[in-house]
């Protein structure tokens, strides 16, 4: 598991312009582009198993958020269904009942953390250490102060999401620290070129 995992950060950290997908007819104009990770923030249980697997046969790695998908519950048992049936490379949660349970099926976990203030930095570094996923994604990805703290505070691969809309952004959204950003901007993603 570890050799895959730390295939799967490789994968990131070569091509840290992710494509974050709000709607499943995006799925196409993501694969076309020079990406290596598509995040589904969408999908449900008719049509997800499908999705990754149209990421996949693409040669792009499918991580799945857990929260967002509908008809699946929010538990151990759907988090097994995530794992063995649709078979993403990873899955991404806010809950860390959820990151702990696919993480102890073998499942490269991204625990999403919002920083709303200072507080929330903490509690994320906490909830980082307690959990260890083997990334995580924090919201929104433009607080680069916030992300410089919770680089420094954990050894956990951080990825930016939320707010990022210009190559600015993610050029400062990389150089505090993050090793990929996340973002739903399709003029952002052709940046890895």
């Amino acid at each position: 598991m570890i050799y895959l995992t730390n295939e799967i950060l490789a994968d990131i950290k070569m091509y840290p312009v992710i494509a974050a997908i709000r709607d499943v007819d995006e799925v196409d104009a993501a694969l076309s582009r020079n990406i290596k990770c598509v995040f589904l923030l969408t999908g449900s249980i008719l049509n997800i198993k499908y999705v990754v697997h149209c990421i996949k046969k693409a040669h792009k790695r499918a991580f799945v958020h857990l929260d967002l998908l509908e008809g699946i519950s929010k538990d151990g048992e759907g988090t097994k269904y995530i794992v063995e049936e649709v078979r993403p490379d990873g899955i991404i949660t806010t809950r860390s009942n959820l990151a702990l349970s696919a993480r102890s099926m073998g499942m490269f976990t991204i625990q999403r953390v919002f920083i709303l203030d200072s507080l929330a930095v903490d509690t994320a570094v906490k909830t980082i250490s307690h959990v260890e996923p083997d990334a995580v994604e924090v919201l929104p990805g433009v607080l680069t102060k916030s992300l410089k703290r919770i680089v420094q505070k954990v050894r956990t691969p951080v990825v930016a999401g939320g707010l990022i809309e210009t190559p600015e952004e993610v050029k400062q959204a990389l150089a505090s620290g993050a090793v990929a950003i996340s973002t739903t901007r399709k003029s952002l993603w052709d940046m890895n070129t």
